[in-house]
């Protein structure tokens, strides 16, 4: 089953007609509706945040579902313009401000192309996703496992409509680049012939004995053989397609810019993913001074770890030596346990507000490993709790100095406390809550990891080291994305760039560089963001002198949810200019 609603329009009366608190409600029938639209639309992405109703369906992938989506956004948008931000209350004009700057950047991206581009790659992709939306869903009761197989039903449409997508890409020279879908056909095949053991039967077979018995065994039955009748049969056509269709019209180029959209199109995502207030060549120069900024720490920070050499040699030591890495996956995942409870406890000294959210630390599921980072964040629901997800394959590449920085931006204060505190704030629209900005998000993750010598991590030197390790990376990933994308570097040469500057492993500095040409400008967000914060930290503490308290400035920063980092300079210079017209106390003796 497949879905394509179209709801109705929600605006029936002149909005100039409209009084301030009339305005405000219309505002937010206009995000409500435009919500449910995507909740309905986008059934994968409810069940991600914990919208159930939609569990049984999977995305209307054709290329008419694609232009009845542009014509919903180009309407909401239409819609948003006619209000006049004077007459509404201040969070809900600051929710209009997102939403027009939402519907604007969905539409300027669909000017380049009104149809999914590259919907495989060795990043993303059914082959990847749909097992993690599995992971995602309930399996309680019949009607959760009703759904499933309603949804295994739709897949083989589904993956109908991501071929659709991908002959049009052909037609039209949107090909993705060789190095981004070379791996495809074989992840497919491996999900499809683990269809039935691994991840996507694994619901069937762990049927919970609260449901009847004659139920049960009726699901352990048709479970499998929906896999084996329908999705196995649509992967393998898939499979095929991509192996002798798709892989021999994908371009040899990898820039972004090769693609028909030009440099324009990597401009867009550039600044997309960063704000848009930097050039890809801006870009370029802040990671290239950032990369000599933070070279310039390196040598004090080897030589109090006792190492005698130079960043080379002390990369290949710290990047090979067994000492530095745990001995097996339940010694990992206990270090991390530990990390994530000493940061949580430190929390109150920089936070007024601490998530009640639950937060777990789990492995990684096996299928996909080998090719994914070495740790992530999963954001939790009503009914599921979030988790710090550790990748304990290839232990040999994750050194045990990466982890106190990993648990910060991972975990806490990192990703968990932005997205946690987001979803408490229940006044604003799910739009916002739930909602994602890349260079706010990551920029914020990499943020706290600046905040580990306040919270009292980096006093190994170690670690402290592998801090700053992680911070030239990023500044790294500013150069390679807009080198490879802008300026038509190779992948040797960005692999080559790689290693000369970071501690990396050999095989993660592969996987990073494989990522940034599958995915064009989304590394660029973490270190613009990053700097972006630390600014307005710094401006703050200069206005208010003593009476800068990092606690209330952490919640201006986190308390209106994701922001575009334009709009977050704006919001957090409001707060600024009412904290100066307070008072500062007067001690009475």
């Amino acid at each position: 089953m497949r879905l394509l609603f179209a709801l109705p329009v929600v605006l029936l009366v002149p909005l100039l007609a409209l009084a301030g608190n009339e305005a405000d409600q219309q505002a937010k029938s206009l995000f409500d509706a435009d919500w449910q639209w995507r909740m309905q639309n986008q059934p994968e992405y409810a069940t991600t945040v914990g919208d159930y109703r939609y569990n049984a369906f999977l995305t209307d992938t054709t290329l008419a579902a694609s232009r009845a989506a542009i014509a919903w956004q180009r309407k909401m948008l239409e819609q948003a313009r006619l209000f006049e931000r004077d007459k509404l209350a201040p969070q809900t004009a600051l929710s209009l401000t997102l939403f027009i700057y939402e519907k604007e950047q969905l539409l300027r991206a669909a000017s380049f192309a009104p149809f999914m581009t590259e919907p495989l790659s060795n990043q993303q992709g059914i082959h990847v996703n749909f097992a993690q939306t599995v992971a995602q869903m309930p399996f309680a009761t019949e009607t959760d496992y009703r759904n499933y197989l309603g949804r295994l039903d739709a897949l083989p449409a589904h993956i109908a409509g991501l071929t659709e997508q991908l002959r049009e890409g052909m037609r039209t020279g949107w090909v993705a680049p060789k190095a981004t879908v070379r791996n495809v056909p074989a992840t497919l095949k491996l999900l499809r012939e683990t269809a039935v053991s691994g991840a996507l039967g694994q619901p069937f077979r762990q049927i919970p004995a609260t449901i009847d018995k004659p139920v049960r065994d009726a699901l352990a039955a048709s479970g499998p053989a929906t896999l084996r009748t329908k999705v196995m049969p649509a992967l393998r056509e898939l499979e095929e397609f991509m192996r002798t269709e798709y892989l021999p019209a994908a371009r040899d180029t990898i820039a972004a810019s090769a693609s028909p959209g030009g440099q324009d199109y990597y401009a867009f995502l550039a600044a997309q993913y960063t704000g848009g207030e930097l050039t890809p060549l801006e870009i370029h120069k802040l990671g290239l001074a950032e990369v000599a900024r933070i070279e310039a720490l390196m040598p004090p920070a080897i030589r109090r770890t006792g190492f005698k050499g130079s960043f080379a040699e002390f990369a290949a030591f710290a990047s090979t030596d067994a000492r530095l890495f745990a001995s097996s996956p339940d010694v990992l995942l206990t270090r991390y346990r530990r990390l994530m409870v000493r940061a949580g406890d430190a929390l109150p000294r920089l936070f007024s507000s601490v998530p009640a959210q639950e937060l777990l630390v789990k492995p990684a599921s096996a299928f996909g490993a080998a090719d994914m980072g070495a740790a992530w964040y999963e954001a939790g629901t009503a009914d599921r709790p979030a988790a710090f997800v550790v990748n304990t394959s290839r232990l040999d590449t994750h050194p045990l100095w990466e982890m106190e920085t990993l648990t910060l931006h991972e975990a806490l204060p990192g990703h968990h406390m932005q997205v946690a505190r987001a979803r408490e704030l229940g006044d604003l629209p799910a739009f916002r809550r739930l909602g994602w900005n890349a260079a706010f998000g990551e920029g914020w993750a990499m943020y706290a990891e600046t905040l580990g010598p306040e919270l009292g991590f980096f006093k190994d030197p170690f670690s402290a080291f592998g801090h700053l390790n992680a911070e030239l990376f990023r500044a790294v990933r500013m150069v390679v994305d807009t080198g490879i994308h802008a300026q038509g570097w190779t992948r040797q040469q960005a692999l080559d760039y790689m290693a000369a500057h970071t501690a990396n492993a050999a095989s993660d500095n592969e996987l990073e560089v494989d990522r940034y040409i599958a995915w064009p400008g989304q590394a660029l967000g973490y270190k613009v963001g990053q700097l972006k914060i630390r600014a307005l930290r710094d401006k703050a503490k200069a206005a208010l002198g003593e009476r800068f308290d990092v606690r209330r400035f952490h919640g201006a920063v986190l308390d209106n949810g994701p922001l575009p980092l334009p709009i977050l300079e704006q919001q957090v210079d409001q707060w600024l200019a009412a904290a100066l017209l307070k008072k500062p106390a007067v001690a009475i003796n």
